[in-house]
């Protein structure tokens, strides 16, 4: 796996999602690894048919491996509310519809949670981060980050579910952080950092 990640290689983002493909440019940028984009290649974004972050991560990955001819990283996530039994989950982007309108996805979490009984606005948001290579092996890595859900939205930067998420610890939506405040904590960079651990001691 190391050898996908050496300074100098190219690597497709396997994902359409420009804010996604940004925060994963970001950080693999300080190891010298080029990052392009799925979309930026033509290829195209395979359904997410399975049950779990992991599993459609490895989906992504092994498409856009296989039909770019190079290594492809593929990120799944989404945001896990305890309230609602971890919903939206899995399907955190389709709760915006077929536009992916996240502001519309927004509104119908704060109205399941307006009509549930349950206590706290716990959450947390989860990663599967799936390195491939074109042979179709991949492996797997995930992470999490915890806080509390807040309304109304707060803050312009990020995307997604990032101007009502607030972290522990802080008082900041990842809405109003500072982008490179939200790369060093996030759910995204935690799984990156198991990868890049991998990556290395598998040299």
């Amino acid at each position: 796996m190391g050898a996908m990640l050496r300074r100098g290689t190219r690597v497709v983002i396997a994902s359409h999602n420009e804010g996604k493909v940004r925060e994963i440019a970001d950080l693999l940028a300080p190891f010298g690894i080029e990052a392009v984009s799925a979309a930026k290649l033509g290829l195209p974004e395979p359904e997410e048919t399975c049950d779990s972050f992991a599993a459609n991560a490895r989906l992504k990955a092994i498409s856009a491996a296989r039909s770019s001819t190079l290594p492809a990283l593929a990120d799944d996530s989404g945001l896990e509310v305890a309230a609602i039994g971890g919903a939206p989950g899995i399907h955190s982007a389709r709760w915006g519809g077929a536009a992916k309108d996240f502001g519309l996805a927004m509104n119908r979490l704060h109205r399941e949670l307006e009509a549930t009984s349950a206590k706290g606005r716990k959450a947390n948001f989860t990663c599967a981060l799936a390195l491939a290579s074109p042979d179709g092996s991949a492996q797997v890595f995930e992470g999490k980050v915890f806080g509390t859900l807040t309304w109304p939205p707060r803050g312009t930067r990020g995307f997604g579910y990032d101007p009502i998420f607030v972290p522990a610890g802080y008082d900041e939506t990842f809405g109003e952080m500072e982008p490179e405040l939200k790369d060093s904590i996030s759910h995204r960079a935690r799984a990156f950092e198991k990868l890049m651990l991998a990556a290395y001691n598998d040299e």
